[in-house]
């Protein structure tokens, strides 16, 4: 019963937003491109909220082996979405994206989005990496988690920052789920006890 109201409550907590967006009023006269760029980003987020929960096995139906899978297939959705988020904002104002590429964007949230970008791709290529790495992998657990708090913060200010599609209400409630599941596997996975065995190297 626990597993499925954590599985209902995660639908939830995506799905409300996600239909907000969708149905703004801020879509009309809009571009095809423009949309789909914008709810690629709406669905990325999303997507953050499962990624601490699959790894952490919190998921029920996808622990140990099948839960560090969806881990991976959940994470290259997410690198797709940014991909497809980003190459659509360049379609429709290719400045703007070259200016938030350059920090040079007068609005705040495209800092934050860039950061989270680059994160999401660091992290990715991080996970292609693993097996490289040998013994290690504390070291590689660290560098992972590290980038994984970036991506969250990033997004989640980014997000919040921008008065768009999505409705603010439902977003706040998404950003602090995602908030609280990466906080939740990172203390569970205790993380920052790598840190003294960095310190004696």
């Amino acid at each position: 019963m626990q597993g499925v109201m954590l599985w209902a409550a995660s639908l939830v907590a995506i799905a409300v937003p996600a239909a907000f967006a969708l149905t703004s009023p801020l879509l009309q006269w809009r571009d095809p491109v423009y949309i789909l760029a914008g709810f690629a980003g709406v669905v990325g987020m999303a997507l953050l909220l499962f990624q601490p929960l699959l790894v952490g096995d919190h998921m029920p139906g996808l622990a140990g082996k099948r839960g560090r899978l969806a881990h991976r297939v959940v994470g290259a959705a997410l690198v797709l979405a940014v991909v497809v988020h980003v190459v659509g904002l360049w379609i429709t104002s290719p400045p703007d994206v070259v200016d938030a590429l350059l920090f040079l964007s007068p609005t705040p949230f495209s800092a934050w989005g860039v950061i989270a970008m680059w994160a999401v791709f660091a992290a990715a290529m991080l996970g292609v990496l693993r097996r490289r790495m040998g013994s290690r992998l504390r070291l590689w657990r660290m560098l992972h988690s590290a980038l994984a708090v970036v991506i969250v913060l990033g997004t989640v200010v980014h997000a919040v920052q921008i008065q768009g599609t999505m409705e603010p209400v439902s977003k706040g409630i998404l950003a602090a789920a995602i908030l609280l599941a990466l906080g939740r596997v990172l203390l569970d996975r205790r993380v920052w006890a790598l840190l003294p065995v960095l310190r004696q190297r």
